[in-house]
């Protein structure tokens, strides 16, 4: 069954670098993508980043040119490498399966359960 599992989260200096990792086995031999989302405390879920079934990478733009979403498919992982933190980084970061929105799709969509990302000095 394909269950993310986050982690890789710290606390770390403003201007630090983290490099969060999502592992779910055996997604990479399904139609998935992967998402990063984080959640502040008292805040919403928000979206941070897509690696589609394809390769494709979106951010939102509050963090485009300092983090960078990959992808190792051996080891059926997902790395969200973030630099130049800043405090409004801090937040539970969670990973999801991207399901591809398609007739062929093989992706059932799965949470992981978050990993603390705390941006302070």
């Amino acid at each position: 069954q394909v269950q993310p599992v986050e982690s890789g989260g710290d606390l770390v200096q403003p201007g630090g670098s983290l490099r969060l990792s999502c592992t779910a086995p055996g997604f990479t031999s399904l139609t998935c993508g992967m998402d990063w989302y984080r959640q502040a405390a008292g805040k919403q879920r928000e979206w941070v980043s897509t690696i589609s079934f394809t390769g494709t990478t979106t951010y939102t733009d509050s963090v485009k040119g300092r983090f960078t979403i990959s992808e190792d498919g051996a080891k059926d992982t997902v790395y969200l490498q973030m630099n130049s933190l800043k405090p409004e980084d801090t937040a539970m970061y969670f990973c999801k399966t991207a399901p591809l929105r398609s007739s062929v799709n093989t992706c059932p969509e799965k949470w992981g359960r978050g990993t603390q990302v705390t941006v302070s000095s």
